[in-house]
């Protein structure tokens, strides 16, 4: 039977069509003389159903050999049903395992503690969730580059060794050679700043390692970083810039990512607000609004993070605060 090769994603330009797919177990089930299978090949799942009298002997006898993560070839009709995962399925006709799976394959389908999936991460990836988390973050990812290419915005990547610490906490150090100790980076600003002078607007993104002494939900150790830098920008063109970033950031997702967010099971509602102006609002009516909901904040203070959602929750949308006293700022922030 000569059947093309075909993604799951792509089954839905194929029904009526016999085709071949080419994927991992990732559920088995049988009732007598029909059996089921719903496999996945990273770009979506599928229900394979197999009747024993629709294929050869030996087929159904692989059947019968497959495993959780077995790797096999399966070809039929495929078919739109609204029931099955992915909305469709295949009725096969030909199926050939691939590479065969341990019986002891670490993750089923049931829960597991965190130490045990992060100590089978390799095998943790293939789960759905795990695909989702990627698939969103990759669509982000590609997202910022697509906003400041727009925007004629020129990438520059900085170096991830340097020689001075960029903030006041620097932990990751080794010894570069003879030219005595590196860290590695905690912000590509320095450069940026110097390249911003050069080609008027630039946008850094890459691996920062804050490293500070801390192991909180609020603090990361590891994590990659945006960091544009404008030149002739004074500070309403910056918030303009912040505010259409997030903006274009969120509706990108929420339009091409909804079946991944439904599987990470996420309100999308909250993310309704993005769509509306984000307030700007002075440091001290913020001061005043924290006040009357019960902060003890004083005038100089910089904002907390409960004080940051008091004020969120009155206005319901993104809320930039401006016109900090100069006392509350950080030190690397020019004086107005």
């Amino acid at each position: 039977m000569n059947a093309s090769t075909t993604r799951i994603a792509d089954l839905k330009h194929h029904a009526g069509a016999t085709v071949t797919v080419r994927a991992w177990i990732t559920h088995l089930r049988s009732k007598g003389k029909l059996g089921f299978a719903v496999v996945r090949d990273g770009t979506g799942v599928m229900q394979a159903v197999v009747v024993k009298a629709e294929v050869s002997d030996q087929a159904w006898e692989a059947f019968g050999q497959l495993t959780q993560e077995c790797s096999v070839a399966l070809t039929g009709e495929v078919r739109a049903d609204a029931r099955a995962p992915g909305g469709f399925e295949m009725g096969v006709k030909e199926l050939q395992l691939i590479g065969a799976s341990p019986l002891d394959y670490p993750i089923q389908p049931k829960e597991h503690g965190i130490d045990f999936l992060l100590d089978n991460r390799t095998f943790w990836l293939r789960s759905q969730r795990q695909v989702a988390i990627m698939r969103v973050r990759h669509e982000l990812e590609q997202a910022v580059h697509d906003f400041f290419y727009a925007r004629d915005f020129v990438r520059c990547d900085t170096p991830i060794l340097t020689a001075a610490i960029g903030e006041r906490a620097g932990l990751f150090s080794t010894e570069y050679f003879d030219e005595g100790t590196a860290y590695l980076a905690q912000t590509g600003q320095l450069y940026g700043e110097a390249l911003a002078a050069a080609l008027g607007r630039i946008y850094t993104f890459g691996p920062t390692f804050r490293a500070e002494k801390s192991k909180t939900r609020r603090h990361l150790t590891e994590f990659w970083m945006i960091e544009p830098e404008m030149a002739w920008y004074d500070q309403d063109d910056n918030m303009d810039l912040q505010e259409a970033f997030v903006r274009y950031l969120v509706e990108r997702v929420l339009e091409r990512r909804q079946e991944e967010l439904k599987v990470l099971e996420r309100d999308t509602s909250k993310l309704d607000c993005v769509s509306q102006p984000f307030v700007r609002l002075d440091y001290g009516d913020a001061v005043k609004l924290a006040q009357s909901k019960g902060s003890e904040i004083v005038w100089g203070d910089d904002l907390g993070a409960p004080d940051e959602a008091m004020i969120v929750d009155e206005y319901q949308r993104p809320v930039f605060v401006v016109n900090y006293p100069k006392e509350a700022k950080a030190f690397y922030m020019k004086e107005n």
